[in-house]
């Protein structure tokens, strides 16, 4: 089994990003399971999102509290959350950030991957340059990084659970996909594809 979780704001698309990993997975035949944890609902205030995709019936019905990986809408929420808790060993942090990224402390005991998802999602008209919509192009970077569903797959994603501007969406995707940047470090670099086991 496979356990994502999601960290961002309201607004952001959080939720819709996990429901879109959900539903992209899905069609690639895994059992999946998605659900999302609201504090304070209103725009702006942290929101987490939680995936759970495997080749068979998933039982779990807890939170995802030892991710094998991580999705970070918004890099301020470092400062406030601690996004890597209870990550598991070889996980990637998949990022909104540029690159390099100046997160040395993630840098150094994670395998870090970031995009420019906010400057992509504005390029492509989804949402505004101080508020854009950063799912879907997240959701590009996760899966060019964590291999779980195919861009065909992704983009038939899109199609079903986004309405509104669903080209500029995919189009945002497929970019973030190709532009995202990855860094293994030393800690890292003699883990095994984690992918080359679940994904049989």
């Amino acid at each position: 089994m496979i356990e994502v979780r999601i960290h961002g704001r309201g607004g952001q698309g959080a939720v819709i990003a996990s429901k879109i990993l959900a539903k992209a997975a899905h069609y690639e035949g895994w059992d999946v399971q998605v659900f999302p944890q609201f504090g304070v609902e209103r725009r702006g205030a942290p929101v987490v999102a939680f995936l759970r995709i495997k080749r068979g019936t998933i039982r779990i019905r807890t939170h995802v509290y030892t991710p094998d990986h991580i999705m970070v809408l918004d890099p301020a929420l470092l400062n406030y959350v601690d996004v890597t808790n209870g990550l598991k060993k070889g996980g990637w942090i998949v990022m909104n950030a540029g690159w390099p990224p100046d997160v040395p402390e993630l840098v150094s005991k994670w395998r870090l991957a970031t995009v420019p998802a906010s400057e992509i999602a504005f390029s492509h008209g989804v949402g505004t340059k101080t508020q854009p919509i950063v799912n879907t192009a997240m959701v590009g970077a996760f899966l060019r990084v964590v291999p779980i569903a195919s861009k065909d797959a992704m983009i038939k994603a899109i199609q079903e659970l986004i309405p509104i501007k669903t080209e500029a969406n995919i189009e945002a995707a497929l970019e973030s996909y190709e532009k995202v940047q990855m860094s293994v470090n030393p800690i890292t670099q003699d883990i095994m594809n984690y992918y080359e086991h679940v994904t049989m």
